[in-house]
């Protein structure tokens, strides 16, 4: 029996009891079809990956434009109280009334001695101000005295969640801006 082999380990090149295991156990692919220790990606496998890689992307860009969207409303509102504030500042210096005019259906505003301000497409804005202050149904303003007082009132700026408020006082005509929170939903 020694010079005699068994039959099915002539090619396996392996000798003992499991030999003839080794020998099928190379020859098994696994379930996608790939031989055993072979190396790389199936397509499937790639395009599972390019997928999840497209959801990420997705959820990262809905949410910067939230965040763009608060930032041009924050912004929007920042400017719009530096501008108020200039034209309390005018009316102090000059020693004369100056009016802050906002025209909501063009969605700008103005202030003496400069030229119009566009605020943001798609914002809504709403003002809140003194009756004899309304120029029409779209357009009315905030009037500064002399003496840093005002007639008062505030502005409203909003876009998809994001709300700020500009207030003026009407006693010391003093501007402020509240940061605007994600407004709660309606229901």
């Amino acid at each position: 029996m020694s010079g005699r082999r068994r039959p099915g380990r002539e090619n396996a090149g392996i000798r003992g009891p499991r030999a003839g295991f080794v020998a099928a156990q190379r020859l098994r692919s696994d379930a996608c079809g790939r031989a055993a220790g072979s190396r790389g990606f199936t397509l499937l496998e790639l395009l599972a990956v390019i997928v999840l890689i497209g959801i990420a992307i997705s959820v990262a860009a809905v949410a910067t434009s939230r965040s763009l969207a608060g930032a041009r409303v924050g912004a929007a509102g920042r400017d719009l109280a530096a501008a108020l504030r200039w034209t309390r500042a005018q009316a102090i210096v000059q020693q004369r009334e100056q009016v802050f005019e906002l025209d909501l259906a063009a969605l700008r505003y103005s202030v003496p001695g400069r030229d119009p301000v566009a605020l943001p497409p798609g914002m809504r804005v709403e003002l809140t101000t003194a009756a004899r202050e309304r120029v029409d149904a779209h357009s009315a303003g905030i009037r500064f005295y002399p003496d840093g007082s005002s007639t008062g009132g505030h502005i409203t700026l909003t876009s998809g969640a994001r709300t700020w408020r500009v207030d003026v006082g009407w006693l010391t005509g003093t501007v402020s801006l509240e940061d605007g929170a994600p407004r709660p939903a309606s229901s």
